[in-house]
């Protein structure tokens, strides 16, 4: 079963995201960036949902830290915010982030895309 690493510093978004997922994945949480960096680095997920607005880290430096930890520095990231101004979703992909979706997710998208990104499209 593939494991997906979910990164977000409101509860409700966490088990939303989780009761989406854990049907089909094992899910991993962390509840704001500094926790998201350090379980992708322990945990090697398969797939990384990050919220790109968090307290300690923001999404942007996690996926750039991902992006040069050895042993995940390949792994898949998809950014998931509210934050939809113009320039942001090319900023997460600069950062290193895959995919960008915006919330309220589209859980039909969201399953899609991690398909996609986890090779099982």
């Amino acid at each position: 079963m593939k494991r997906i690493l979910i990164v977000d510093d409101e509860p409700f978004n966490l088990d939303l995201l989780s009761q989406i997922l854990e049907e089909d994945y094992e899910v991993i949480e962390a509840s704001n960036g500094r926790k998201g960096l350090e379980a992708a680095r322990a945990e090697k997920p398969d797939l990384i949902l990050l919220d790109m607005l968090m307290p300690e880290m923001n999404g942007w430096e996690v996926a750039a830290a991902v992006r040069t930890s050895e042993g995940i520095e390949h792994v898949p990231i998809i950014a998931v915010t509210a934050q939809a101004m113009s320039g942001d979703e090319a900023r997460a992909m600069d950062a290193g982030c895959n995919a960008y979706l915006t919330k309220p997710i589209d859980e039909d998208v969201l399953l899609e895309k991690i398909a996609e990104l986890v090779g099982e499209a």
